[in-house]
């Protein structure tokens, strides 16, 4: 596996990570939220721009996508 995509996972662990904290999820419920609503393609497809920004930034944009996508948060 290529450092890079070595990176993306890590990056998109610790997004999942954060956004279960902070919307006091599970790992496996922020998982399958992200998945359904947008997230996750989003990390994925936007990493080279998305790892530079501060988690806090990187968080708000997930809420933007998912949102975007139908979902919403308590």
């Amino acid at each position: 596996m290529g450092q890079v995509n070595d990176n993306k996972i890590k990056y998109t662990n610790y997004c999942i990570a954060t956004f279960a904290k902070q919307y006091k999820m599970s790992l496996l419920e922020a998982f399958n939220y992200l998945d359904r609503y947008g997230g996750l393609t989003f990390l994925d497809e936007c990493y080279e721009a998305e790892h530079l920004l501060s988690i806090e930034d990187a968080i708000h944009d997930l809420v933007v996508i998912c949102k975007n996508n139908g979902g919403e948060l308590k």
